[in-house]
């Protein structure tokens, strides 16, 4: 089958490699009908190479049609269409039990340290191989596909696997209050489904920050206040002016959309390049005891929050040595909350969304839809923010 790989910095390639086979009698064959393309997978592209190795599968946002079922794989069939969400989780364990599926104690990377594997992200989280393919495995098949019907195109259902229940989450960690103010650094697919959520769920203000003409107008066209970073010299005149706009107190909530890769942080840019060019081992190892993040989101969320405020995180941070100013946090009284999304959890919610009146507006989220042999033109456009690529669909 042909597959998308990383082979190195920035650079993937379109392969041909061994199709997947049934492993375990808990697993399932999908055929990938659609796969996104998300901002995680850029962190791979740059920021985490050290945990990645030449010939890795990427990807983990796809919809599908069962192939093939394990023996103990119960409620699919062959020919039932699916959304696989981005965790791996057995649905029984005492953390799948609890909503937390991130968690699960069946697929928990023990070696690393680190919660449920994932499909397509690094050694980290299992190694597992992800969905920029043609097929693909799903282990704990018995939990994680997502049945969809048939009829509506892939558009309508495909970011129940990462983008809708990652914004779904974000806003509900962010606890606005009835009739009450959010500011959402980073307007790419998070960040502005966030925005589009918080709206539904009718907060009175929404405000959207990036600095990406492309980004902006999509988030404005919903409704959103947006804040352009071009035109502030500093952070210090963004939070101003939000907090004009908020009776001086600031937002009630900020969701940071960003993550690892902020603009502003020259510091942990630096380092994040340094780091690069170091042997993977080597790399690998100082990313582990050392690791350092850009944090010009988070930190222009922490200054920016009111007052007893909430900053929801959904962007994705993997430094182990990034200094945070605790001392404001706790004078301020910051709720923090955070982590990867808990994708079976928010489902059912979610779902009753996806109709004819798409109120979200999934059916034109998409900028681009492109084969999977253009990937290594996708990520490059993707990564620089050109072409107007905000959310990139590969059609196997």
């Amino acid at each position: 089958m042909r597959a998308v790989t990383w082979q190195g910095k920035r650079e993937v390639r379109v392969e041909t490699v061994p199709a997947p086979e049934i492993e375990e009698p808990t697993d399932a064959i999908v055929r990938v009908t659609s796969s996104g393309l998300c901002g995680s997978d850029l962190h791979l592209y740059e920021v985490l190479t050290a945990f990645m190795t030449p010939g890795d599968i990427l990807g983990h946002e796809p919809i599908g049609v069962v192939e093939e079922v394990g023996s103990e794989v119960t409620g699919l069939t062959p020919g039932d269409r699916v959304v696989v969400p981005f965790q791996i989780a057995c649905g029984h364990c005492w953390m799948c039990g609890a909503g937390l599926p991130t968690q699960c104690e069946t697929t928990q990377v023990h070696d690393s340290g680190m919660g449920a594997a994932l499909f397509g992200y690094t050694r980290l989280y299992g190694g597992v191989p992800g969905a920029q393919a043609e097929y693909l495995r799903v282990p704990q098949a018995q939990f994680g596909p997502i049945k969809v019907p048939d009829g509506p195109p892939d558009d309508r259902y495909v970011y129940l696997s990462d983008v809708l229940p990652t914004a779904w989450q974000a806003v509900q960690y962010a606890d606005i209050p009835p009739g009450g103010s959010v500011a959402v650094l980073g307007l790419g697919p998070i960040g502005d489904m966030c925005c589009r959520i918080a709206r539904l769920q009718r907060a009175e203000v929404v405000m959207g920050v990036d600095l990406v003409s492309e980004r902006l107008r999509r988030a404005r066209e919903r409704g959103v206040e947006t804040y352009d970073l071009r035109r502030y010299e500093g952070r210090k005149e963004l939070i101003e002016e939000i907090r004009d706009r908020t009776d001086g107190r600031g937002p009630d909530a900020v969701i940071d959309a960003v993550g690892t890769e902020a603009h502003g942080s020259p510091v942990g840019r630096t380092a994040q390049q340094m780091s690069s060019m170091l042997p993977r081992a080597w790399a690998a190892r100082l990313a582990e005891r050392a690791g350092t993040d850009r944090l010009a989101a988070l930190l222009t969320a922490i200054e920016l929050v009111r007052r007893g405020g909430t900053i929801s995180l959904s962007g994705v941070y993997g430094g182990m040595a990034s200094p945070l100013p605790l001392m404001t946090m706790f004078d301020k009284q910051i709720q923090l909350r955070m982590g990867q999304a808990n994708v079976r959890r928010w489902v059912d919610d979610i779902l009753p969304l996806l109709t004819d009146e798409d109120p979200l507006g999934v059916d034109g989220f998409a900028t681009h839809r492109l084969p999977l042999e253009e990937a290594p033109h996708a990520y490059e456009i993707f990564q620089r923010k050109q072409e107007e690529a905000v959310k990139i669909l590969f059609q196997p």
